[in-house]
C-alpha cells in the first residue's frame, strides 16, 4: 500500500490550522494545543516546513510562523516534498534518491514514470486553500458543524 507517513500527514494539519488565519503569527506551542499534536512533533514539522520554504519563522518577542504565501499558492506536492523529498513511486524513476541495481535489465524501465508523474501533477493540482477544513481551530470539536479529519481524530483521540 502506497501511502504517507504520519509527520506527512501532520504537517498538513499545522499547515491547515496556520491557513486558518493567515495573518496571525502562530507559535509552535499555540499550534500544538490548538490540533492537539505534541509540541516536539510540532517543533519538528514548523522546522521542516521552514526549510522546505513553506512557512517564515518570526523571531522576537511576538515572533512564531506564519504561511510563506497564501494557501492557494501552496500545493499539497510541496508539503511533501519538504517532509519526504521528492515524490517518487519506485527507484526507476526520474527525482528518486535511490538507485535501482536491475534497472539495465529491467523491462519497466522509464514505464513508471508516467505514473509517477500523474500523481505527482495530481498532488500539484491540489492546494493547501483546498485541504483546509471549515471547522473553527479556535472551538472545540463538538461545537464545529464539520466534522474532525483523519489526521485530527488520530491526534485527538
Amino acid at each position: 500500500m502506497f501511502r504517507l507517513n504520519r509527520l506527512t500527514d501532520y504537517a498538513v494539519v499545522v499547515m491547515t490550522q496556520m491557513a486558518h488565519d493567515q495573518q496571525d503569527v502562530r507559535t509552535a506551542p499555540q499550534i500544538a494545543q490548538l490540533i492537539g499534536i505534541p509540541l516536539p512533533t510540532v517543533a519538528k514539522l514548523l522546522s521542516a516546513l521552514a526549510r522546505g520554504g513553506l512557512v517564515v519563522s518570526h523571531r522576537g518577542a511576538a515572533g512564531g510562523y506564519t504561511l510563506s504565501r497564501s494557501p492557494e499558492e501552496i500545493p499539497v506536492a510541496a508539503i511533501i516534498q519538504a517532509l519526504e523529498g521528492p515524490i517518487a513511486l519506485t527507484a526507476c524513476v526520474q527525482g528518486s534518491d535511490e538507485h535501482c541495481e536491475v534497472a539495465s535489465l529491467c523491462p519497466m524501465q522509464g514505464n513508471w514514470n508516467k505514473v509517477n508523474l500523474a500523481i505527482r501533477t495530481a498532488l500539484e493540482q491540489v492546494t493547501l486553500a483546498d485541504m483546509a477544513p471549515t471547522f473553527d481551530f479556535d472551538r472545540p470539536p463538538e461545537a464545529t458543524e464539520a466534522p474532525l479529519g483523519p489526521a485530527l481524530r488520530k491526534a485527538s483521540g
